[in-house]
């Protein structure tokens, strides 16, 4: 009942104007503020800190730089199998396997398409359809940086303003299209396997997110689409580096063309997963 009344209750709260709120209150830089919100969030969610690459808390500046925190490059070790497309990020499966035509699977009974997802560019989801995916859900405690699942040079990118659903479980079981309402930031680079699209979907609360190579994508929150064309420029990132991050919890969407490459077949609904584990393998 609790669930359903806080899914409810989205419907009808200011989404964007309540996120602005929080990216402002985790950048406030009182010390006795930013250091209470750590403390609290660690013991809350049970942060080991030791993964992290400045352990101590009181060096950040404010809360979502550590919210946002590096690690170790110890604590990522990448998947030591050449014919595998890493996790881009830590987090829980929440659905991952084939593209039946144009329909991604959200969750039980729900279904979005293609082009929906990207933003009606049907000539982009053809290069996708029959193809590979995956839905990570990055809860508070997990994180937040997004790393490149292969070699990749960026193609575009694609701003998609919408809503600002939570994006749990509970919601990707009863928000219809929710992957394809909420706003996001599409990723497109090109690969050995072909195109591969990297989405950031934002959810409520979700302050911020934001790319290596633009900086911070939101806020502001726009009301259009934006596009970027980046072919020109040669930007390449290698298999295990960091292409943009998170404030809070949200989502990656990973998609890669018909095949090309086959889910990990260990990938269940609900399953946890790391930064570096082994998503995809090439299909011989």
């Amino acid at each position: 009942m609790r669930n359903w009344f806080y899914t409810q209750m989205l419907y009808i709260l200011p989404q964007h104007l309540l996120s602005l709120l929080m990216f402002k209150l985790t950048r406030i830089r009182y010390a006795r503020w930013k250091n209470w919100q750590m403390r609290w969030f660690i013991n809350r969610y049970h942060v080991d800190m030791s993964e992290a690459q400045e352990p101590d808390t009181e060096k950040y500046a404010y809360f979502n730089a550590f919210f946002t925190r590096a690690l170790k490059p110890s604590a990522r070790p990448l998947s030591d199998n050449p014919e595998a497309l890493i996790s881009p990020a830590d987090g829980t499966i929440s659905e991952a396997g084939s593209i039946d035509g144009e329909r991604i699977l959200q969750a039980k009974n729900h279904n979005y398409t293609l082009s929906a997802l990207l933003a009606g560019d049907d000539s982009l989801a053809n290069q996708f359809v029959d193809g590979t995916f995956a839905t990570i859900y990055l809860s508070p405690k997990d994180y937040h940086r997004v790393h490149m699942p292969c070699d990749g040079v960026l193609q575009q990118m694609v701003y998609v303003p919408g809503k600002l659903f939570s994006v749990n479980q509970y919601t990707a079981d009863h928000v219809p299209g929710l992957f394809a309402r909420n706003e996001r930031v599409i990723s497109i680079f090109n690969t050995d396997y072909g195109p591969m699209a990297l989405i950031l979907v934002g959810a409520f609360n979700v302050g911020s997110m934001e790319t290596v190579w633009h900086g911070m994508v939101t806020p502001p929150y726009g009301h259009q689409l934006a596009q970027w064309d980046y072919r020109q420029q040669n930007i390449g990132l290698r298999r295990g580096e960091e292409m943009g991050r998170f404030n809070m919890g949200s989502t990656v969407i990973v998609l890669m063309p018909k095949q090309t490459v086959e889910a990990n077949a260990v990938l269940q609904n609900a399953r946890n997963i790391q930064m570096g584990q082994d998503l995809f393998y090439r299909i011989q």
